[in-house]
């Protein structure tokens, strides 16, 4: 695995990519990539860092591991590429910004577009063997997205970060949350949102007013 990932969080995560522990990470990786078919793409493992300066994050929205279907993963948490039919969780997270904020249902389920206004989709976990959910779990990602949160607690002020879910609110023991807002909610997973935990969560318009209240630029859902 190479570490391709921009200047800016090189800068900030340099002293993890030296732990021994992303050397076994990165030797894990690149073993799994030879023997199985795995996802995303190797020059896409780092996506959400690429689309998303550190200097320019605003909102960090945290999933769980990428999608595990042929060609859906593209390195940002919940995002698809622009052909492919939207999963199920993308789904349900694009009828609560319809009902919050009143506007159509997009038809592209590519969320370069939040993560060039400023979004971070930052999966815990950033590869996955195909078909298999949660194969590359405990394999160190954790620890280093875990890193990659305190550094953005620590450096920065009046960030929004949305956990949806268990998984996500988990990693929330790292935010300082008297330096951010912190939005949760259920998954936005069939099995949660069908059980009442997601709709009307009003998340999308509840950013917008944050950042509007600090005089940044809302967000374009």
């Amino acid at each position: 695995m190479t570490v391709n990932i921009d200047s800016s969080w090189k800068e900030q995560l340099q002293e993890e990519f030296d732990k021994p522990y992303f050397t076994d990470l990165t030797q894990f990786v690149k073993q799994e990539y030879i023997e199985h078919t795995c996802y995303p793409p190797g020059d896409l493992i780092f996506s959400a860092f690429n689309h998303t300066p550190f200097d320019k994050v605003k909102i960090v929205i945290i999933g769980q591991d990428p999608y595990h279907g042929e060609g859906q993963a593209n390195g940002l948490c919940f995002s698809v590429k622009d052909t492919i039919k939207h999963p199920p969780s993308l789904i349900n997270i694009f009828k609560e910004i319809e009902s919050d904020l009143l506007i159509p249902y997009p038809q592209s389920g590519n969320l370069e577009r939040w993560a060039k206004q400023g979004i971070l989709l930052l999966n815990a976990t950033l590869t996955v063997r195909a078909s298999e959910a949660g194969s590359h779990q405990k394999k160190g990602w954790e620890k280093f997205t875990d890193a990659v949160i305190s550094k953005l607690s620590e450096e920065k002020e009046g960030l929004v970060f949305l956990l949806w879910g268990g998984f996500a609110k988990k990693k929330g023991s790292k935010i300082n949350t008297k330096k951010h807002l912190v939005l949760t909610t259920g998954h936005p997973s069939p099995l949660s949102a069908n059980r009442g935990y997601w709709y009307g969560n009003k998340h999308f318009s509840e950013v917008n007013e944050y950042l509007n209240e600090s005089h940044k630029d809302s967000i374009h859902w």
